[in-house]
């Protein structure tokens, strides 16, 4: 049980934390780019800005690799952002492995708490024989217990676990489409609309 339990915290702690980071608000700020074009098209974008907007966010970072070749070609500037963006998306998929390892080995440490009672029963029935059903009780409501709280902890954990990995791709398929209108808009091929 004390595996299990510990399974839970660890996965709870992980589902929480992965929550609060994962905000589209906080990956995703509104806006970035129109804020972006206003200070390049004012001439006012510094290195001390892109510093700013690379320590802002997620997207941020993306969008500051693409800055920092901003007087590259389109094709450098992309590769730019993509190569950030493949970091950022490491970031954003931190402590999935764990939460999914949880969801894996929970339901087996129950099982395996499930076989360690059944041993206990079968050691009360060679020593005591099968005349007392309260020796017996106690080695199967061990049994059942120890696999109730392995499949309570890796239900929830598996299903937070396809939940975050599902808002993550949500949140790169919006990043990515962020980063190229950043890129069209300082190569003059897209406007920027005040809602953009």
């Amino acid at each position: 049980m004390l595996p299990i339990i510990l399974s839970s915290i660890i996965a709870f702690a992980i589902v929480v934390e992965r929550l609060w980071s994962l905000r589209r608000e906080r990956v995703i700020p509104a806006q970035l780019v129109s804020q972006i074009w206003q200070l390049h098209k004012n001439n006012k974008l510094t290195s001390e800005h892109i510093r700013a907007i690379q320590s802002g966010s997620p997207l941020g970072r993306m969008l500051a690799a693409g800055l920092l070749n901003r007087d590259c070609s389109r094709a450098v500037m992309k590769e730019a952002v993509e190569d950030a963006g493949r970091q950022v998306v490491v970031d954003l998929e931190r402590f999935f492995t764990s939460l999914g390892t949880i969801a894996a080995i929970t339901p087996l440490l129950g099982l395996l708490g499930t076989v360690f009672g059944m041993i206990e029963v079968f050691a009360a029935i060679t020593s005591a024989g099968v005349g007392d059903p309260t020796v017996l009780a106690g080695g199967i409501s061990k049994a059942l217990l120890t696999t109730a709280a392995g499949l309570t902890v890796a239900i929830p954990s598996l299903m937070f676990h396809r939940y975050l990995i599902g808002k993550v791709d949500r949140l790169i398929i919006g990043m990515e489409e962020e980063a190229l209108k950043m890129i069209e808009v300082m190569h003059g091929e897209r406007v920027v609309d005040a809602q953009d």
